[in-house]
């Protein structure tokens, strides 16, 4: 790749790759092809890390999370993470691989979760939802990701178990603010989704979200929306909503039902983020144990997961958006995966995007 149009000034950064467990190895294999060619193209250097999290690490020292891994996370400029999981580390064992990674949010001070969906006209088809539904989507959610249910107080007793959902006024105030802002760079409108009819916290999160979209952010357009219903316009007129924010549990929820709009799980990335540039890229599929090493894969999320890191923690939009092309056209071109209803191998489907960013720079 001889060069990028348009590049920005060379750029020197350090990545944290953790893998991980399933099909995490062979898509993280792609995007760290693609950040390579990037830098590459565009002069720039970029070092990258490689350590153990989820059933590796448990297998290896017995942690989720084992502390070294936490250290290289801390040294980096940003962190490319696959996947976690699998039959082997189930809900019944002592130490869990989903552990190491709610341990690690935490311990980066990552609150808040983006998610983007967008539908690729050549996909339309392999939404479930009808092509007039799904034209012209193009939406952001924005989950809080330290606080509520996962994290709040538990206890299990022989016929009874019980999990606290908690939020701060502060908590909610942080990551609306982020919501705003990227709003702010989009159409400015905002949903804010709760179940104030019933739960405490939501009407805390409705109350806080209120204050500081009028104080703070008045040319937000903000709205608010009950989870249930939030969940019945997603699949009935999903091109209404431009970002939305919303608490831990329902965020993880619904972006699951938002990823069925693009027409596939494994499309879709997300960027885990704090106060300042770190974050967290990964897609937003699980570790899929079923085809883990049979290079049936779809890496396009993870790719599209190392655009938003050089986005946003390396400050390279414009190399972001040509990766974010390259896909797409990648796609365009017929580069599917088994689960967009192609025969083209996870190794492949790299390719094609290097490919493409290979046409583009031409």
């Amino acid at each position: 790749m001889s060069g990028l149009p348009g590049k920005s000034a060379p750029r020197r950064a350090h990545v944290a790759v953790l893998a991980g467990d399933g099909i995490g190895p062979e898509v993280v294999e792609q995007a760290v092809r693609v950040l390579q060619a990037v830098a590459a193209a565009g002069g720039h250097a970029f070092s990258l890390e490689s350590a153990l999290i989820g059933g590796a690490a448990i297998d290896a020292t017995g942690s989720a999370l084992p502390e070294e891994t936490l250290a290289a996370c801390r040294r980096a400029d940003a962190v490319l993470f696959g996947a976690i999981g699998g039959p082997k580390w189930g809900p019944s064992a002592k130490v869990r691989p989903e552990q190491g990674l709610l341990a690690l949010r935490k311990g980066l001070g990552l609150f808040a979760n983006l998610r983007p969906v967008s539908v690729n006209p050549r996909l339309a088809a392999a939404s479930p939802l009808k092509p007039e539904v799904i034209a012209g989507v193009d939406l952001l959610v924005v989950r809080e990701l330290t606080g509520g249910i996962y994290f709040g107080e538990k206890r299990r007793g022989e016929r009874d178990a019980f999990d606290a959902c908690t939020y701060s006024e502060e908590e909610v105030a942080r990551v609306v603010r982020v919501a705003c802002r990227l709003a702010r760079t989009r159409r400015k409108k905002l949903t804010s989704v709760d179940k104030a009819n019933v739960l405490e916290t939501s009407r805390l999160w409705r109350e806080v979200t209120t204050r500081v979209v009028r104080e703070e952010f008045p040319d937000v357009a903000l709205e608010h929306q009950l989870v249930d219903s939030c969940a019945m316009q997603l699949v009935r007129r999903p091109s209404d909503f431009d970002v939305v924010v919303t608490e831990n549990m329902f965020g993880d929820i619904l972006t699951d039902e938002a990823s069925v709009i693009a027409g596939s799980i494994g499309l879709l990335p997300s960027a885990s983020m704090g106060e300042g540039t770190f974050g967290l890229y990964e897609p937003i599929h699980g570790s899929a144990p079923d085809i883990a090493g049979r290079g049936l894969a779809n890496p396009y999320g993870t790719i599209a997961s190392a655009a938003m890191l050089l986005r946003h923690s390396l400050g390279l939009e414009r190399e972001a958006s040509l990766v974010e092309c390259a896909v797409a056209r990648a796609v365009e071109v017929g580069a599917l995966t088994a689960d967009l209803g192609g025969a083209t191998s996870t190794e492949a489907a790299g390719s094609a995007v290097l490919r493409a960013l290979e046409s583009i720079a031409s």
